[in-house]
């Protein structure tokens, strides 16, 4: 068996830590927006977010869903593909640190590399679901 093998027991104890960390990671920060839903719905309608008062609880609630499930490993296609999803669409949206204003591009440019890590880690546990299943 190969050091790179998805049966390695090096590979699923650091597969299974990363995919605990990143999924509980998703998860908490995202209810981090319940906490002040009304600045989440703000910041949304201040990007163009359609239906703001609807679309972000359904997006933090979907990110929260998506996180416990990708920790848990419960559905992993379906909580690995909407987390990728939430991920490539707030991340370009929400996040576009080159079109904000001066004050605010330091903090929306960490918010996007930020994104695009977690986008990363996510998009090799969406490959591993295709692949386990």
């Amino acid at each position: 068996m190969s050091e790179d093998s998805p049966d390695s027991d090096a590979n699923d104890s650091l597969s299974r830590l990363g995919r605990i960390a990143l999924g509980l990671g998703l998860a908490f920060q995202a209810t981090e927006d319940f906490r002040d839903m009304d600045d989440t719905i703000e910041y949304a309608e201040s990007a163009g977010v359609p239906l703001p008062e609807i679309a972000a609880p359904l997006a933090s609630g979907t990110m929260v869903v998506a996180g416990i499930g990708i920790a848990l490993w419960r559905l992993p296609r379906v909580a690995t593909g909407a987390a990728a999803t939430f991920l490539a669409v707030v991340t370009a949206t929400m996040h576009d640190f080159w079109n904000a204003d001066e004050d605010d591009r330091s903090g929306e440019r960490l918010a996007f590399f930020g994104n695009l890590a977690m986008l990363g880690g996510v998009l090799v546990f969406l490959r591993r679901a295709y692949r386990s299943e």
